[in-house]
């Protein structure tokens, strides 16, 4: 039963042209919110303004868009009104939905990182191309059923380096037609709903090891190298009709001395623009990231964005002062007023597409203006088919060595389930009924939980029994390094001097593999999956142990 949870307020879009120069600007501005619908829920308070600030931001200055992050899916159906209920004109409502809407907001379907893709297609191209398309489809779907309208996916960066801190498994991977086929495909499939696309993060964010969520990675890459390697996949998603492009922080010395990606006109409009002949959105990274942050001010880094081609300003420090500084830059003829309105062009455009669709074929008349909002159709998320689509994802995907499933414990046997993660108090993947936990706890093998912080070292306190050891382990934004933590590769040699290892479960990062055999042994039986999510944990509990048991006690059968 589809269930509406919008209000009655119509959606109207007036003409750019009626409101006063410092809305038209804000219009330009998205600024970051919490999809929880309370203050006191918020998680990143540096990041998330309270519910009053939010609201002025919105009715007062006039910002064109939000983008969300946190809460349930039927949250953000609920926030997701209440933001459009405030706005004069139709919000784009945004989220880094890469792994499907299930990544950011609970209860939907969390796909397994792209990557995944990238690996199917190395056995079966097209298989992962309809997978990719399905991807794109299932994601939109689903986020429009909640209310976002804007998907910042999909990753078209080639992960040509393994030790890559920020990108890593987001991307499809290391091949650059490989990553070109199967962005299109996602951009087709999220095509068939009336929502927004990304291609990020221009000009390739592929082959760096400094993260720029902390600092600024410079690339000595040659325009030949990035023609054959970087720009494909961009085109090859501007072909499929991606709606925006995301900037980079990066600088590439060889196209721009000066200025990174994000502030450089050489990047922005002579390539993207000119050369390419781009007409959709160019969207800033986030403004706040270390790599523009920690070089200009919270409000130069915004007009340098626009002077060089950006539409949209991506969660600009203090959005107050931000609108304040452009319009005084345009005052004093810094900035171009005809650039302005060109970004608003563009916006509209944007905005008419995820309104207009809503008319009868053939409507030529201005009634989008008095549309009622689309009902928030609940029964559309996690449906079989996502989640059958998933599965295949996961189970065409994997990888394995050894000999499974496993034997387990004798009879009065016990044994150690040891699971390390980088963050135990930031770890939504786990939780009381993972079957990464309840599964091995069935099957007699005691719980070890441990991250960095944990008090315990390496080897002193497992006395040897037989052992399982399960790695959540990816590259992830701020954390500054991919593959294993010296803390876990510590553990594992440990574990591995004093404990009879049965298996190693891997999740996240295939990259973690040879790591993990170097610090073990290269024979070392181990099952391996992009996902993190209990999906995942399942699908590899039950190649460990064959057929398992419910927490109801249903026998589950599995098959390899």
């Amino acid at each position: 039963m589809a269930d509406d949870v919008g209000g009655d307020r119509p959606m109207s879009l007036p003409d750019w042209n009626s409101l006063p120069l410092p809305q038209q600007v804000a219009q330009m501005i998205v600024v970051r919110a919490s999809g929880y619908c309370f203050d006191h829920q918020i998680q990143y308070p540096a990041l998330e303004p309270p519910a009053e600030t939010l609201r002025h931001w919105i009715q007062s200055l006039g910002v064109g868009g939000v983008i969300l992050l946190g809460g349930s899916a039927v949250e953000l159906a609920v926030r997701s009104q209440q933001l459009q209920d405030w706005a004069a004109v139709p919000l784009l409502l945004a989220a880094d939905i890469e792994e499907g809407v299930g990544q950011r907001f609970s209860g939907a379907t969390w796909f397994p990182p792209p990557m995944a893709l990238g690996a199917i297609a190395g056995h079966d191209l097209q298989g992962a191309i309809a997978a990719a398309t399905d991807f794109g489809a299932i994601t939109a779907q689903e986020a429009l059923a909640i209310g976002l309208n804007w998907i910042l996916a999909p990753v078209v960066d080639v992960n040509s380096n393994p030790l890559n801190p920020v990108i890593n498994v987001r991307a499809f991977g290391d091949q650059v037609e490989v990553v070109g086929r199967l962005a299109a495909a996602f951009v087709q499939g999220a095509k068939q709903q009336a929502i927004l696309t990304t291609a990020k993060h221009f000009p390739g964010h592929g082959d760096t090891t400094t993260d720029s969520h902390l600092d600024l990675p410079i690339l000595p890459h040659s325009l030949e190298r990035l023609q054959a390697l970087e720009f494909p996949p961009f085109q090859q998603a501007i072909a499929a009709g991606v709606d925006a492009v995301m900037t980079a922080h990066i600088q590439i010395p060889a196209l721009d001395a000066n200025y990174p990606a994000t502030l450089s006109p050489l990047l922005l409009t002579h390539w993207l623009r000119r050369q390419w002949g781009f007409e959709g959105l160019i969207v800033t990274d986030a403004l706040v990231m270390g790599a523009i942050a920690r070089r200009y001010g919270p409000t130069e880094a915004a007009i340098q964005a626009i002077r060089a081609g950006a539409d949209c300003l991506l969660m600009p420090a203090d959005p107050v002062a931000t609108v304040q500084a452009i319009c005084q830059a345009v005052d004093a003829g810094e900035l171009p007023l005809e650039q302005i309105h060109a970004s608003l062009d563009r916006l509209w455009q944007a905005k008419h597409r995820i309104l207009g669709h809503r008319l009868p074929a053939g409507d030529t008349s201005h009634q989008w203006e008095t549309l009622p909002p689309p009902p928030l159709v609940l029964d559309a998320i996690a449906t079989p088919q996502a989640i059958a689509t998933v599965q295949t994802i996961l189970e065409q995907s994997g990888d394995r060595q050894g000999s499974f499933p496993i034997d387990g414990l004798k009879p009065d046997e016990l044994g150690w389930n040891v699971i390390l993660v980088d963050s135990l108090v930031h770890c939504p993947f786990l939780g009381l009924t993972s079957s990464a936990i309840v599964i091995p706890e069935q099957r007699g093998y005691a719980l070890r939980l441990i991250d960095p912080h944990s008090p315990c070292q390496p080897g002193a306190i497992l006395p040897a029994r037989p052992t399982i050891v399960q790695l959540f382990v990816r590259g992830n934004p701020f954390r500054g390094a991919a593959g294993l933590t010296q803390f876990a590769q510590q553990w594992l040699a440990a574990l591995h001097q004093t404990c009879p290892i049965q298996a190693l479960l891997i999740y996240g990062s295939p990259y973690g593999v040879a790591a993990c055999q170097s610090a073990t042994s290269p024979d070392l039986p181990y099952l391996f999956s992009y996902g993190q999510m209990p999906q995942a944990q399942s699908l590899l509990m039950g190649q460990l142990f064959g057929a398992i048991q419910s927490n109801a006690g249903r026998s589950l059968p599995f098959t390899d």
